[in-house]
């Protein structure tokens, strides 16, 4: 009977979907011996299950000379428009230059060292004074590549994503605290291309390059933003790039705030900003002097930020916290625009579809929530996890077959993965489900109608912005076209890579799961790596 149940519990190496087969090819871990978890403090269960993070993050070559650091966006109009106005430009005209130095690389001729041929699918044992990486090996580490980056405890792990071998290439060990969110920008003009909150507060930015080159264990040529939790001491939950932003970021933090910086401002002036009169309210706050790092406050709500996203353009943001709310801003106009409520607890997760169309949310109501930007409403409820959900990520979407005389539909593929230790894949096609469009009654009460385009949103919080959770029966159902249970343990991350997927469990265990060939799934003709959830993260 044991044997039987052992075997129906059992982590099968691949799963079934519409386009084909995906196996698991290899898998990631940590040696557990090295891991410090408190300095002093108390890490509960439920930290490590939602910070536990993982990024995907691609190397190019390495440019001849960093070009000089901009003082404006390099995207939209909109965008740089913003920037002005953050930097206290007057009709969005003013320049400032930044200072700082820009991280460089140790010169190096050696090559890449080429992945082992042989996969390591069983846990190998270590000892717990092994070294996680070899000096020489680092040291190759200083032209394209990809690589795989997640933290447990107090360190940040590397690993070659295009390498069998099982155990991290890096290992940076924080003394004081523990890393809990990390953003790579691929797109860098210099080699500064990594940030990483800490649970004290702090945040770096550092070059990944840089740091697989150094043999030590240390952050090396890190520039540092709130040392010491010197502006807000409160946990640092999430880390973001701005899109096209050249250098901008933000980082969310336990409080509620979210703080506006650039990575090559000195981040050891003081930048104190005023108190803020009404924590009940939404509010931007601009740091006074043109010097200050961050530029500016925007205060969102009066409880944790679990996870920022946004939009592919930069022109949105999408926040999610344990007030169970989804906030999205026009983020050039500093403005809050529209939003929804979960069902239950908090929300932990938020993703863009490519488009950015549509918003994904998960959270502690076991729900995977579609909100669509045109209409300002959840279109779609996902059904299948039957605990929290960690992290939700969207696929490329693609453009599906149409019949005589009948127009293009598209799909959209979404995952997700929760602490049911499920991972479950979504295709969403709008034009194949009805969507039920909110109108006003005559007394005022929101009801729904399929018969009418015309919508409002519910005069609920923050002047009628934010809407409540609609009735489950007046919303489609959306069930996952895969539903595989892919680790022993409760889930943290997911990211769609182009050749695989990738799942990360609490425990810091990664898998990766080769894709069907391309030939048979539109999903697979996607060229772009898609970035982690957080997973909250």
């Amino acid at each position: 009977m044991a044997a039987s149940n052992a075997q129906s519990t059992a982590v099968k190496s691949y799963f079934k979907a519409p386009e084909g087969r995906y196996k698991l090819s290899y898998e990631k871990t940590h040696p557990a011996g090295l891991l410090h978890y408190s300095h002093g403090k108390v890490v509960t269960q439920d930290l490590m299950l939602y910070y536990i993070q993982v990024t995907l993050s691609q190397l190019k070559d390495k440019p001849v000379a960093p070009p000089p650091a901009s003082s404006s966006f390099s995207s939209t109009s909109s965008v740089r428009n913003a920037a002005a106005r953050l930097l206290g430009g007057v009709n969005g005209t003013r320049m400032l230059g930044f200072g700082g130095s820009n991280g460089t690389s140790k010169p190096s001729t050696a090559n890449k060292v080429p992945a082992s041929p042989a996969a390591a699918a069983a846990v190998t044992a270590h000892s717990p004074t092994a070294a996680s990486h070899s000096p020489s090996v680092v040291s190759s580490y200083d032209g394209e590549g990809t690589y795989i980056i997640f933290n447990v405890g107090d360190t940040l792990f590397i690993s070659d994503y295009n390498s069998r071998d099982k155990d991290p290439i890096k290992a940076i060990h924080f003394s004081s605290s523990n890393p809990i969110c990390h953003a790579f920008d691929s797109d860098a003009k210099d080699d500064h291309d990594l940030l990483i909150g800490l649970n004290s507060g702090d945040v770096y930015s550092v070059s990944l390059r840089q740091q697989l080159q150094d043999p030590g264990k240390k952050l090396v040529g890190a520039h540092h933003y709130n040392k010491d939790g010197s502006l807000n001491s409160s946990r640092c939950t999430a880390v973001a790039w701005v899109p096209g932003g050249d250098g901008f970021f933000l980082a969310a933090h336990a409080d509620g705030n979210l703080y506006f910086y650039h990575k090559n401002k000195d981040g050891t002036i003081d930048a104190s900003l005023p108190i803020i009169k009404d924590q009940t309210q939404f509010s931007v706050t601009h740091a006074k002097s043109s010097k200050s790092n961050p530029i500016a406050r925007w205060h969102v709500c009066q409880c944790p930020i679990n996870s920022i996203s946004f939009s592919a353009d930069g022109q949105f943001l999408a926040t999610v916290g344990r007030d169970g709310h989804l906030r999205i801003f026009d983020f050039a106009k500093e403005q809050l625009i529209c939003g929804g409520k979960s069902y239950y607890g908090a929300l932990l997760c938020c993703a863009w579809s490519p488009d950015g169309k549509y918003v994904l949310a998960g959270g502690e109501d076991d729900l995977v929530q579609v909100w669509s930007m045109e209409d300002r409403a959840v279109v779609a409820w996902g059904e299948g996890h039957n605990s929290w959900v960690s992290a939700v990520v969207f696929e490329s979407c693609w453009t599906l077959p149409c019949s005589d005389g009948a127009e293009e539909s598209t799909m959209y593929r979404f995952g997700s993965v929760g602490q049911d230790t499920q991972l479950l894949l979504w295709d969403l096609v709008m034009d194949e489900i009805v969507v039920p469009v909110r109108r006003c009654a005559p007394g005022g009460s929101p009801t729904y109608s399929t018969s009418s385009q015309s919508s409002c949103v519910d005069n609920v919080t923050s002047a009628g912005l934010l809407q409540s959770a609609p009735s489950r029966r007046d919303v489609p159902k959306l069930s996952p076209v895969v539903a595989h249970r892919v680790h022993a343990e409760p889930l943290s991350g997911v990211i769609f890579a182009k050749d695989s997927i990738i799942t990360c469990s609490h425990e810091g265990h990664l898998k990766i799961w080769t894709r069907p060939c391309r030939t048979n799934s539109p999903a697979g003709n996607s060229d772009v790596p898609l970035e982690s959830l957080n997973n909250n993260e």
